[in-house]
């Protein structure tokens, strides 16, 4: 079917286009995703010179959306591909675009229904370098600042802000946007919870992102990659940062609701405390 064959030409296509984040020893990118190195001048994007202002958000694949037998062919595919490949994050974006419409509706609505998320879906910003310069937020901003923590993640860690992956298989705009928000936000919720880019890290940010969004993507993320862990890993993942991300999950403010690029002067102390975000527990 054409949505199976084109997933699989574009995931071919991806497949080393993603670099590991830091993961321990001998492991590699967790098949939920990372930043794709920046795109340097001259590369490839959309070939709509319609979507120039809004590269992420090129035309979708099949602009009258996926029938339902090419969706569960999708889905099916990417499943595979992913638990059988661990850094395939092309793959785990996929699944999360042709499994993700009723939870995106949902998602819509509270955005729609709160002055700030209106905002935010009118104004569509983008997490990427052509709007954000992490090494003037470095050099210009007091270190306690957001702004300052958020260039101190992304430049300690070496990613990028121009890292993830554009929309292919939502044909509604709206519900695109919001897809890549919420892929896009994924850092600025590090550096919010320190929460460290490391397997547990990474694991604890997806349960807190299933009570927040109720995507599926992100529960297959938190179950499947569990299953990988040692039963060290285990016990401080049921003991310490699961009960942490259902507690801040459930009381914090909805988290994509909150206008980012705005708050980089902020305190990061006080914006915590106005999101009613608890930092992750300390352990040894």
């Amino acid at each position: 079917m054409r949505g199976l064959r084109c997933l699989q030409a574009t995931c071919r296509r991806g497949v080393t286009s993603t670099p590991a984040r830091q993961f321990g020893v001998g492991s590699s990118e967790p098949w939920y995703g990372s930043p794709r190195p920046a795109r340097g001048v001259g590369s490839s994007g959309s070939d709509d010179s319609s979507s120039s202002s809004q590269p992420h958000l090129s035309p979708p694949l099949f602009a009258s959306g996926l029938t339902p037998l090419e969706r569960v062919g999708v889905a099916i595919h990417s499943a595979t591909t992913a638990l059988a490949d661990p850094t395939r994050a092309d793959a785990v974006a996929a699944l999360g675009e042709v499994t993700g419409h009723v939870a995106l509706q949902s998602i819509h609505r509270r955005m729609h229904s709160d002055p700030t998320g209106k905002r935010i879906l009118q104004d569509r910003p983008l997490v990427d370098n052509a709007s954000i310069d992490i090494e003037h937020l470095s050099q210009t901003l007091p270190l306690n600042t957001f702004g300052h923590q958020y260039a101190s993640f992304m430049m300690g860690h070496g990613f990028d802000p121009d890292g993830r992956a554009a929309i292919k298989f939502i044909a509604d705009p709206e519900l695109a946007y919001i897809m890549l928000r919420y892929r896009q936000c994924h850092d600025f919720w590090h550096t919010l919870t320190g929460l460290p880019p490391t397997v547990l890290g990474e694991l604890a940010l997806k349960w807190l992102e299933v009570i927040q969004t109720g995507l599926p993507v992100a529960a297959l993320s938190a179950t499947v990659g569990s299953l990988r862990l040692s039963a060290e890993e285990r016990r401080i993942l049921n003991e310490v940062y699961l009960p942490w991300a259902v507690r801040v999950g459930r009381n914090s403010e909805y988290l994509l609701n909150v206008y980012y690029e705005e708050e980089f002067e902020s305190d990061i102390e006080e914006l915590r405390a106005r999101l009613r975000i608890e930092k992750v527990p300390s352990f040894d």
